[in-house]
């Protein structure tokens, strides 16, 4: 029999995306799946989509990473595949993931991630997110459940770079890997601002996600250092052909990386002067 899969979804106010994110669940080749919902007492209508569907529901948080893990230990699977609720899947994304977990020993895989929506910036996110698959820019989003529970899951501590710590602890672990079947994050319009204030928001934390691991640490020096996150993500593997196929979207995606360095710059100044 089929391993059960637990698809593990974290809400809050989601009701935009929410419907075709369970839709692609339900859609999907593969038909051993348990969709678990863990709201954050959202005020809009998600909890009306929810019902539509075949899924267990919870209320939990305070943050994504609490809501991840509170879903991770009601879940039955053995494996677990954690989205976000503006995310789609592809048609073959879970097939995939099993098979090579069952078939070639992997615990835990990276899945590719396109950035879907209207308009330029769109596209230039979705070029710039191409070069981060399976990087440590990146994140696994399938694990074995088992594996999931050994590390403890989520650093609670954490909202933003939660992400990255759980892929460097899930490497330690485990073996993992990259499938070719995409999800699409839908980032719908646009909003530079919007987008530059969520990116201060996360790079609030990475104060504690430093302490964590050590400030002379090699993967902290590329996550956040100037010369990988501007330059080598980009170039190493031969992915520098890219940027020269493509020199108006490469332009567009610099502006992007410049701005979110520059908003994150004048947050710590700002907290150096309050402090």
């Amino acid at each position: 029999m089929d391993p059960l899969v637990s698809v593990n979804l974290s809400t809050y106010n989601s009701a935009k995306t929410l419907g075709e994110c369970l839709e692609s669940i339900k859609k999907q080749s593969y038909k051993n799946i348990e969709t678990i919902i863990v709201d954050n007492c959202s005020i809009d209508n998600t909890l009306e989509i929810v019902k539509k569907f075949a899924t267990r529901f919870f209320n939990y948080g305070p943050e994504r990473s609490a809501q991840r893990n509170f879903g991770a230990k009601n879940a039955c699977g053995r494996y677990i595949l954690y989205l976000d609720a503006d995310m789609v899947l592809s048609k073959g994304v879970i097939t995939e993931c099993v098979e090579k977990c069952e078939g070639n020993g992997y615990a835990a895989l990276y899945i590719p991630e396109k950035i879907i929506g209207k308009g330029f910036w769109i596209k230039v996110r979705d070029f710039e997110r191409a070069f981060y698959n399976a990087t440590c820019i990146d994140a696994v989003r399938f694990v074995r459940r088992d594996k999931f529970l050994e590390i403890g899951g989520f650093d609670e501590s954490l909202t933003g770079p939660e992400d990255w710590d759980f892929d460097r602890r899930i490497n330690q672990v485990c073996a993992v890997s990259i499938i070719e079947s995409p999800i699409y994050h839908n980032e719908q319009d646009f909003n530079l601002k919007r987008y530059l204030d969520k990116k201060a928001y996360y790079a609030s934390w990475f104060s504690k996600y430093i302490r964590k691991w050590g400030r002379g640490d090699q993967i902290i020096k590329k996550q956040l250092g100037f010369s990988y996150r501007l330059f080598g993500v980009f170039i190493e593997n031969g992915k520098w052909k890219k940027l020269t196929a493509h020199p108006i979207l490469t332009l567009g995606m610099y502006f992007l990386r410049i701005m979110v360095g520059l908003r994150a710059a004048a947050f710590y100044l700002s907290k150096k002067e309050v402090n």
